[in-house]
């Protein structure tokens, strides 16, 4: 290609290839007619207990957790009290105070986000957008979630995060949820 720089052929091939991978992303639309439906109220509502790791952009898993979960709602109003527990020792706690909007659309505050979480459930599925102030090695970084919850059955869901920063992915964090009310949630 006579005029053009190796750089600038990178660059289109790199921009080609992301508009390509973009486009095949899910859509919530793809999941309406699919079971069991995804009733945020119900499945956050009790004990419930999670296992999670957290990977970097590479692939690597640079924290594994496990966080201890109570919900409550009364109404349309609900809350979900988390306690996270990491590998390395470290712990942290999130409440999210969470609010059903109209069906099937949720919004969600806890004091690490920045504005309001917005959700929206489609059959089995639940997709949560929000912004979060993350604490990095002494320093406070707003990174995107682009949040995916999938039901697998009324006691069991997986829920896969893509963390981005600028439009760029930065990690991604995968958890299982299981609800504690028919199971003993203490490992035993």
């Amino acid at each position: 290609m006579p005029g053009l720089s190796l750089r600038l052929v990178k660059t289109l091939i790199l921009g080609s290839c992301l508009i390509v991978v973009g486009g095949c992303g899910s859509h919530l639309k793809d999941y309406k007619a699919t079971y069991p439906e995804f009733v945020l109220e119900e499945f956050f509502n009790g004990r419930l207990q999670a296992y999670g790791t957290f990977e970097d952009w590479s692939g690597q898993v640079t924290r594994r957790f496990r966080v201890d979960m109570i919900g409550s709602w009364e109404g349309n109003q609900g809350v979900l009290d988390e306690d996270f527990y990491y590998a390395d020792g470290e712990t942290q706690k999130r409440i999210w105070y969470l609010t059903k909007v109209s069906p099937g659309k949720y919004e969600g505050r806890a004091d690490d986000i920045v504005g309001v979480a917005e959700g929206e459930v489609s059959g089995f599925a639940l997709n949560w957008s929000y912004v979060m102030a993350l604490p990095v090695d002494g320093e406070i970084y707003e990174v995107t979630f682009d949040d995916w919850m999938y039901l697998v059955d009324e006691n069991n869901l997986i829920n896969r995060a893509t963390v981005s920063k600028f439009g760029v992915t930065v990690g991604e964090v995968t958890l299982f949820i299981r609800k504690c009310n028919s199971i003993r949630c203490d490992g035993t």
